[in-house]
């Protein structure tokens, strides 16, 4: 990837310059990790609305997620290599176009009123994302000081869980409100006219978020990105020469961490609008639903905010155990109970999700020197988990979808153990071992 740095005295250089030069990247970068947390996001307005127009199961409809995840899989590895050839913005460029592109694809999708082109446009948005991905997040991590790693990664995540926060109200009035008659009935009650009705809806929303991310296209390619050096780049390949990424237990144990928090992530933020919609939980309407599930994304915002701070005096590994043990204590709530006691539960392990994902991420690449490059291409294709939402799907339909959140909660248990005692960096270079412990 071309962003990494693995020359210390690249690093060093990068670090010294970050406040003057990098506050403007880092600008353009927070209304990009928005952009993509606002179309990521989106999918699970898409779940509960295709599922009524498509008349699909839980494990159909999941789907949504499986294609969307296992893009990161799949893109991952060429991503890091495109990123490589062609350098930091033209890559963020090519990718919101990409996005760009693969919004426009749901048009033709809900005009042919056909599910299988709705999957194949989102895996080429994911796709795109991916590339963001693989770029953007090591590089906020590295060009400032290691320690605060953790902290500056989780203030630009910041801006994506903004995006997550809204995105639910723009689906809600644009795609689950614009046919809310319908949307209040079962999907079995639904005309064949209403439920070709209810498709169509996508096009304007997705046909406005095709023209914004053009628009930030055309904004990045004239703004300037600095990048962070060829000479770094040729440095760290001459280091990565003999050296091993298997000797970094906190690397090994962290892209488990990575997949099975995106299942919970993903599995809860997918089913939500389903779960409150419930008579025995919240009894409401989809669009109802979709307003509250705002709260959920909104409190992933607010901790990441509030988190940042609070990473920069405290060590990150005792943050993330903190908000793990909340999550497990909430979903088990939300398991054994009913009615807004389950619901409010529920709501709340956004708040607890906030900080996860951008800590595990930086102590997971912590210590790997000229391995940070291949580090955070692993840590990256790990996202992939999300697609393993489906297994709640699955269980939804087998075992009732209130009991379908033990999936996570078991999940949450893994992330926990990293917390405790994967993290630890073995392997690691002199001054981030010093970091680690």
């Amino acid at each position: 990837m071309a962003v990494m740095i693995g020359g210390d005295t690249g690093v060093a250089q990068a670090q010294a310059d970050a406040p003057q030069k990098y506050t403007a990247a880092l600008v353009v970068l927070a209304t990009v990790f928005f952009m993509w947390g606002f179309a990521t996001v989106l999918n699970d307005i898409l779940i509960p609305h295709l599922k009524s127009a498509f008349r699909l199961d839980y494990a159909q409809v999941l789907l949504i997620q499986f294609v969307f995840f296992l893009a990161y899989l799949v893109m991952a590895m060429p991503s890091a290599k495109i990123l490589e050839r062609t350098g930091y913005k033209l890559a963020v460029v090519v990718g919101l176009l990409g996005m760009a592109v693969s919004a426009a694809g749901f048009i033709p999708a809900a005009m042919l009123e056909s599910y299988g082109l709705f999957l194949v446009a989102l895996f080429l948005l994911a796709a795109s994302i991916t590339l963001l991905q693989v770029a953007a997040n090591p590089y906020v991590a590295v060009i400032g000081p290691p320690q605060t790693a953790s902290s500056r990664l989780n203030l630009v995540q910041a801006f994506n869980s903004a995006g997550t926060m809204l995105a639910p109200l723009f689906g809600s009035l644009l795609i689950l409100g614009h046919n809310a008659g319908a949307a209040r009935r079962a999907a079995d009650q639904l005309t064949a006219a209403q439920r070709a009705a209810g498709v169509h809806t996508v096009e304007l929303p997705y046909a406005i978020i095709a023209a914004v991310l053009l628009a930030l296209a055309v904004l990045v390619w004239r703004v300037r990105l600095p990048d962070l050096g060829k000479e770094t780049r040729r440095a760290a390949r001459a280091e990565r020469a003999g050296q091993s990424l298997w000797r970094h237990r906190n690397l090994v144990f962290g892209v488990p961490a990575i997949a099975l928090y995106l299942i919970c992530e993903v599995g809860i933020g997918s089913t939500l609008v389903n779960f409150m919609s419930q008579p025995s939980i919240g009894a409401m309407s989809h669009a109802r639903a979709a307003d509250y599930l705002t709260l959920y994304w909104g409190g992933a915002m607010a901790g990441r905010f509030v988190g940042s701070w609070f990473l920069r005096w405290m060590r990150p590994q005792r943050v993330l155990a903190a908000v793990t043990i909340g999550a497990l204590v909430l979903v088990g709530i939300a398991i054994l109970s009913t009615g807004h006691v389950a619901m409010w539960s529920l709501l709340a392990v956004g708040l607890c999700n906030s900080i996860m994902f951008p800590t595990i991420f930086t102590l997971g690449i912590r210590g790997l020197g000229p391995l940070t490059e291949e580090g955070s291409g692993l840590l990256i294709m790990a996202i992939a988990g999300g697609a393993l939402a489906e297994l709640q799907g699955v269980l939804a339909d087998t075992v009732g979808l209130h009991w379908s959140y033990i999936l996570p909660w078991v999940c949450y248990g893994y992330v926990l153990f990293y917390a405790l005692w994967g993290y630890r960096a073995t392997g690691a270079v002199q001054d981030e071992q010093l970091l680690a412990s």
